[in-house]
């Protein structure tokens, strides 16, 4: 087997876990010594160095590689910025690079996946239905999930190695999706039956009964041709939020640079961090839980504002992320995802129409609510948002955007949905962090102003905890 290793960490962490026997090993130049390369060497292993500044490619026909991470281009090469504007013939080849560095890493991680598919890992056999979380008004409630071929993952922790991350995050992307799969719909007495699409999803769209009172809800799903290891229908429930009298407004937020930091823009060092990290050891922007607490309690404190979040991230990777807003305490609500596997996750496409499909579903159920959008300004937030108050003026309370590309001519475009959007009589507000949009908040009404002081002091412990982001 193959492996491309290209961090003094990965190789510390990787050459004791293999059969160095007949492997072949790409290292980063200076990585290792030269008395460490004599014993692998020594050991039977066919070592190459790799020249600063070397390409990597692979090829869907080549032999198994195990590229560290499974994603093998150095931090520093991607992470460098320009001392000096660079010129638009820079500026070019610069995108250029980002392609071709995301598309080698697609090949790549698809290579490293295909090995540890071989290997057998997360090969399990057994269904399983995943509910994500769903959402509802007084005459209806939506509802989706997906079956698997494959039991529950194992739950990460704060001790996981990277190793365990990248398996971890292998399990989600690469799971064996059910197509033509049965699935029953338990809830008030009656029962709704779908069929899995092409991925192993299925949605319900059910009739809610007379009276429904506000709050989460649970439909038990079954999936009738399929058995547990006590021999009874697999079954699991779906909770579904409908939001109660006592709401004055919904918040709809993006995740990723909004609420986590993911580093979007950069799609090869947003899949570096999902496979480095877990909802564990992933941090939140500072004073996010506090100001997003602050929202859902709203001015009257007991408010229950319903909060849902729309992001470009997959639907495999559901799990983490609710696991990292309760672990953060910050407010749980619906997420809407997106059906992407690895190459596509790293694909620089526009999600644009993502995001304004979902949330035009979640205005759809709540026509007579207003809405907060929170975003960011790395990707298009704001011109999505900007459409949704074309579309509808009515339903929009206000947009805040978290202001992270500091680029002038993304500043300049930024002045101009500004405008664009106060022409209507909405206030989009370009804030710098959470203390910020929350002092607009309180002045505006949608939260106590009490609780400033817990925005505040949320930001001040996650600056002591936290390196800068």
């Amino acid at each position: 087997m193959s492996f491309v290793i290209s961090t003094r960490a990965g190789f510390e962490e990787l050459v004791p876990r293999i059969d160095t026997a007949g492997a072949v090993l790409h290292l980063a130049e200076g990585l290792a010594s030269e008395d460490e390369i004599a014993l692998l060497r020594k050991e039977g292993a066919t070592v190459h160095l790799l020249p600063a500044g070397a390409s990597i490619t692979a090829h869907e026909d080549a032999a198994p590689v195990f590229v560290e991470q499974a994603l093998a281009v150095s931090q520093q090469t991607v992470a460098v910025e320009d001392p000096e504007p660079a010129s638009i013939e820079e500026e070019e080849q610069h995108e250029g690079l980002h392609h071709r560095l995301a598309r080698t890493a697609g090949s790549l991680a698809t290579a490293a996946f295909r090995t540890l598919r071989s290997a057998g890992v997360g090969d399990s056999g057994q269904l399983m239905v995943l509910p994500y979380l769903g959402f509802g008004n007084a005459t209806r409630l939506w509802i989706k999930g997906r079956v698997l071929d494959e039991r529950s993952y194992r739950e990460q922790t704060g001790d996981d190695s990277r190793w365990s991350n990248l398996v971890a995050l292998y399990q989600r992307l690469e799971s064996d999706e059910v197509e033509g799969a049965r699935v029953f719909a338990h809830f008030d007495g009656q029962r709704y039956e779908a069929v899995t699409d092409n991925g192993g999803y299925f949605e319900f769209e059910i009739p809610a009964p007379q009276g429904l009172a506000g709050g989460w809800h649970q439909v038990d799903l079954e999936l009738p041709d399929s058995r547990d290891d006590a021999g009874a229908p697999v079954h699991a429930q779906a909770e579904v939020i409908v939001p109660g009298p006592s709401a004055r407004f919904g918040i709809i937020s993006d995740i990723d640079d909004t609420v986590l930091w993911t580093n979007v823009t950069n799609k090869l060092n947003m899949a570096m961090m999902l496979a480095r990290s877990n909802s564990h050891t992933r941090k939140p922007f500072k004073g996010v839980a506090a100001f997003y607490r602050a929202l859902v309690d709203g001015a009257g404190g007991t408010d229950a504002n319903p909060v849902f979040y729309v992001s470009s991230s997959p639907w495999h990777l559901f799990g983490p992320l609710v696991d990292f807003l309760r672990m953060q305490d910050i407010p749980v609500g619906p997420l809407l995802l997106r059906e992407l596997g690895m190459r596509q996750m790293l694909k620089l496409t526009n999600h644009g129409s993502h995001k304004l499909e979902k949330i035009e579903l979640i205005l759809s159920f709540y026509p007579d609510m207003q809405f907060v959008l929170i975003g960011d300004s790395g990707e298009k937030d704001p011109e999505i948002y900007t459409e949704i108050v074309k579309r509808h003026p009515k339903s929009v309370r206000v947009i805040y955007i978290r202001n992270v590309n500091p680029d002038p001519t993304r500043i300049e475009a930024l002045d101009r949905l500004i405008e664009e959007v106060s022409a209507t009589g909405i206030q989009l507000i370009l804030a710098p962090d959470s203390v910020f949009a929350a002092a607009h908040a309180a002045a505006e009404g949608l939260i106590q102003v009490d609780r400033l002081a817990s925005v505040r002091s949320d930001k001040k412990e996650d600056d002591r905890t936290q390196p800068p982001a």
